[in-house]
């Protein structure tokens, strides 16, 4: 159990509780920072994020934690290998330092003492970040269809609310969720296998669309709204999967064929132009903030699954006015990813136009298995693209999305144990570079290490979903399903 002990920090008065049982005494000094996992060492946080709680890579008898401010000691908290910090403490504490950092210093005692560690700092962003977060929780493995489902976190707390799970509808497939600039009140949800279809929110009204056409490969699957919402961007796709003899490659996920639509939610009508649905492989749409600009990948087209390691995706865009749901007449290569042996997959653009994020490998478009995957960055003003090296790391990041105030991102990752799917988050600098990115907080930190279940697909949120649960089971179970139109 932890102990705490909570001073008064300058004039904001906090409370004081428990204080600590056994306090660091004559400590050794080590040069390092203390082995914290989650690794929250010189990490920029929001004011409003949940407490960093941490545990420890080695084991001890006891850990302390002090959390020093300008103005001296704030916050004191113990426990046994692991540190949780009070919330309602930690806030007040975080609001107060908006745009200076909190210096935490970890002691630990073994049988020959304590020692203590060198302080690391935590620094406070003054932006704020969105409400919180959606995103799919599924098993690791390669059921398609085993218990999964689509949860929201609050960010400030540690609060996760189930919004839909494939229990409600047995036999079928939740995913690929997406909101209209964070908004949750405009949702679209791809459900796949025995109820299969598009599950449209907007407001109060719940439709489940189907939106293959003749002229259309299959239904939508990656979806991007357009900041009018009144249409989505999806790509149709032929999807397989194949495995890996080698160890350290699991699975592998390709195309056989994959187009780009525009679905116009005001007309119930499905758009399409030659120019995205070649021959080729394009996918993974995405709408310009402005909303003239539709990117997305493209690759040459391959003999699949034989040549799967030959399919380079270059970052694409074409225009599109959504006065007459019209497309341009030329598509522009933006990175010539192929050129270099690359492959580039989904393209999201911030939201006040500056940048566009995507993923860089080897090969393919659905990057989640690939170790070397990693974020880059377009400045959509100079040109320039460059890895989003603090953000990065040795495993696969995969994908990515905005916060509203373009200042906040959050990505999947597997840097943990190259098997399951974390979120991590991070900030955006003046300079358009990424600071380290940190771990989604736990409540328990060794929670880390027991979950079952990889996140999928995260998205920001600007407030609470609200979801009528009988109202979707309905539409989804129901075989009718509003037909789009050419």
């Amino acid at each position: 159990m932890n102990k705490i002990r909570i001073l008064l920090y300058s004039s904001l008065a906090l409370w004081l509780s428990t204080a600590c049982s056994e306090r660091a005494t004559n400590p050794q000094m080590v040069t390092g920072y203390p082995p914290v996992t989650p690794d929250y060492t010189e990490v920029t946080v929001p004011a409003t994020i949940a407490p960093l709680n941490f545990t420890l890579t080695e084991s001890f008898d006891r850990v302390e934690a002090i959390v020093r401010t300008r103005s001296g000691i704030a916050l004191e908290v113990s426990g046994k290998n692991s540190i949780r910090f009070p919330e309602k403490a930690w806030h007040e504490l975080l609001q107060a330092n908006k745009g200076d950092s909190l210096m935490i210093t970890v002691s630990v005692k073994q049988q020959d003492g304590w020692k203590q560690y060198r302080a690391f700092p935590v620094y406070v962003s003054p932006h704020p970040i969105d409400y919180g977060l959606v995103y799919r929780l599924i098993a690791p493995g390669y059921e398609v269809y085993s218990h999964m489902g689509i949860y929201s976190r609050e960010l400030s707390s540690f609060r996760q609310t189930a919004l839909i799970e494939n229990t409600l509808v047995p036999g079928s497939c939740v995913n690929c969720h997406s909101f209209n600039r964070t908004s949750p009140a405009a949702m679209s949800l791809h459900v796949r296998g025995t109820h299969g279809g598009t599950l449209l929110s907007r407001g109060d009204e719940l439709t489940m669309l189907n939106l293959k056409t003749d002229r259309t490969i299959g239904a939508g699957v990656y979806p991007y709204w357009h900041p009018s919402g009144n249409y989505i961007a999806y790509s149709v796709n032929s999807t397989r999967q194949v495995f890996h003899s080698r160890a350290d490659e699991r699975v592998e996920v390709f195309d056989l064929e994959s187009d780009v639509i525009v679905y116009d939610v005001v007309n119930n009508r499905v758009l399409t132009t030659p120019l995205l649905s070649t021959e080729n492989f394009e996918s993974f749409p995405a709408f310009s903030p402005d909303g003239n600009t539709l990117y997305f990948v493209c690759a040459e087209k391959r003999n699949m699954p034989a040549e799967y390691k030959e399919a380079k995706y270059n970052l694409c865009r074409l225009s599109f006015d959504a006065a007459t749901g019209n497309f341009g007449n030329r598509v522009d290569t933006l990175v010539h990813a192929a050129s270099t042996g690359k492959s580039a997959s989904v393209p999201r653009p911030s939201y006040d136009g500056k940048y566009l994020m995507y993923t860089l490998a080897d090969y393919g478009s659905f990057l989640i298995w690939h170790k070397e995957a990693d974020l880059w960055m377009l400045n959509l003003e100079s040109g320039a693209t460059y890895p989003l090296e603090a953000a990065n790391s040795a495993d696969a990041e995969s994908y990515h999305s905005w916060s509203s105030n373009s200042r906040w991102f959050v990505f999947a990752s597997r840097r943990d144990d190259g098997l399951y799917t974390r979120l991590y988050l991070a900030s955006i600098d003046d300079d358009g570079q990424a600071t380290k990115a940190f771990l989604l907080p736990q409540e328990t930190p060794a929670a880390t290490d027991l979950s079952f279940y990889s996140y999928n697909v995260p998205e920001f949120v600007s407030g609470p979903v609200e979801l009528d649960l009988r109202e979707a089971e309905k539409k989804i179970v129901s075989t009718h399903r509003q037909q789009a139109q050419n």
